[in-house]
């Protein structure tokens, strides 16, 4: 069976039941709104996506032992792991308290590290890897379930900024309840520097002004021509970071997969309880389709989504070694980089893997070296 018609067999399952089940787990939510404005004066929450196996790079991210190690453990340089990056990203827009991190328990020896930083409460453990939606809707339930009036900025974990300063300033106008423009849902999307087929964009709808947009649909690695076509309609490249009203967010889920959101709601309100989940949880995972945020979630429903032009500011998904090797280039020198090394936490440097790489005897296709 196809993988997009069991998610919503899944879906469907009990639908009458799932249905009412989510729209009083979304009333919930909505009726404590004007309760919980007194108790968090400031709604800005940050969440970070670091439960991916990041498998892209792996050539490029194993350890000496041959251990294949998740990007947002690595560093770039040598210098900050991309996850601890991006919890400073985070810092630059909430507070620390407010910053939550959804990780994977397989990885723990990883995170354990670089995430002592964060209270332990805003760490969610997944059992395992469901995708992406998946693992924004349990931590989003935990934000929401602590501040109902919550607007959530979502960062992936394992990108690199040059200029994260411009990042910062683009992130706290859309992070903002009045952003210009007027939507609940703010897409980031990068001023494209040229037209690369390896990155997805979001194409906006119509006329629109120099920072927002209405988005008219997602287009995912298309060729060089068809990318410079978009690019002549305004296309951005998409950045996965999306600041958004917690609430309108939740409503995405509950309109794709009502069940899923009330199940795990569920197990969210038992543990805010203080009631043990972990076994139920584990359980809920293993009965649970791999669900994507991009093709499941926000495909089909670009009429509740705006997009926001980030100037130039030096990002890459570092999802190919040529990214990796661009983003190198603009790196500042050795020495600089050098006086943060001995303080690394990063399990593998992609720098000294490329260099370890460049200096491997090319290889006939008897397995000679030339």
């Amino acid at each position: 069976m196809d993988r997009q018609v069991r998610i919503f067999s899944y879906c469907a399952a009990n639908k009458k039941e799932s249905t009412m089940i989510g729209r009083n787990c979304l009333e919930l939510t909505l009726s404590s709104r004007s309760r919980s404005s007194m108790a968090h004066p400031d709604h800005r929450w940050a969440l970070v996506l670091a439960g991916g196996d990041g498998r892209r790079l792996q050539h490029l991210t194993r350890t000496v032992t041959g251990a294949i190690v998740p990007k947002q453990y690595c560093s770039l340089n040598g210098g900050l792991s991309f996850l601890e990056e991006t919890v400073r990203r985070a810092e630059a827009v909430v507070s620390r308290e407010r910053i939550y991190a959804i990780v994977a328990n397989a990885h723990r020896r990883h995170w354990s590290r670089h995430l002592d930083s964060l209270p332990q409460r805003n760490i969610i453990a997944q059992p395992s890897n469901k995708g992406t939606a998946i693992g924004i809707l349990l931590p989003l339930l935990h934000i929401l379930a602590r501040d109902a009036d919550a607007r959530v900025v979502l960062l992936p974990s394992d990108h690199h900024v040059r200029n994260e300063a411009r990042l910062a300033a683009s992130l706290r106008a859309a992070l903002s309840a009045d952003n210009a423009s007027g939507a609940d849902i703010v897409l980031l999307g990068i001023e494209p520097r040229e037209p690369d087929p390896a990155l997805g964009y979001i194409v906006p709808r119509g006329q629109h002004s120099a920072e927002y947009a209405a988005v008219d649909c997602f287009v995912e690695k298309p060729s060089r021509a068809e990318a410079e076509k978009l690019i002549g309609r305004g296309a951005l490249w998409n950045s996965f970071i999306i600041a958004a009203d917690g609430a309108a967010l939740l409503r995405l889920f509950e309109r794709q997969c009502p069940d899923i959101v009330s199940e795990m709601h569920q197990l969210v309100q038992r543990e805010t309880r203080g009631e043990p989940v972990g076994e139920a949880l584990s359980t809920l995972y293993d009965r649970l389709p791999n669900l994507d945020f991009s093709r499941g979630i926000l495909q089909g429903q670009e009429g509740s989504l705006s997009m926001l032009a980030v100037p130039e500011c030096g990002w890459s998904d570092l999802g190919t070694p040529e990214r990796v090797a661009e983003a190198l280039r603009d790196l500042p020198t050795f020495t600089e980089v050098a006086a943060r090394m001995s303080h690394s936490r990063a399990a593998v440097n992609l720098a000294t893997q490329q260099e370890l790489l460049r200096a491997r005897p090319a290889k006939t296709a008897c397995g000679h070296a030339l």
